[in-house]
């Protein structure tokens, strides 16, 4: 699994990253940055809890 974020929606408001800390953080600039190339599988659940709470739909969650 692996998740696809489009930086150039992402609004900054770190729901992901608040979700799932061991996925997602914000960068400087307050856009989303992936931890992981390809999620482990502890932490897939995770992933897309954090994909599902973004409310721009930034985050696309790929099998």
């Amino acid at each position: 699994m692996r998740i696809v974020a489009d930086r150039e929606r992402c609004e900054g408001h770190g729901l992901c990253a608040d979700t799932a800390p061991e996925v997602y953080e914000l960068d400087d600039d307050a856009i989303v940055v992936l931890l992981h190339e390809s999620i482990p599988p502890e932490l897939e659940r995770k992933a897309e809890a954090g994909a599902r709470v973004c409310p721009v739909a930034a985050l696309r969650v790929e099998s």
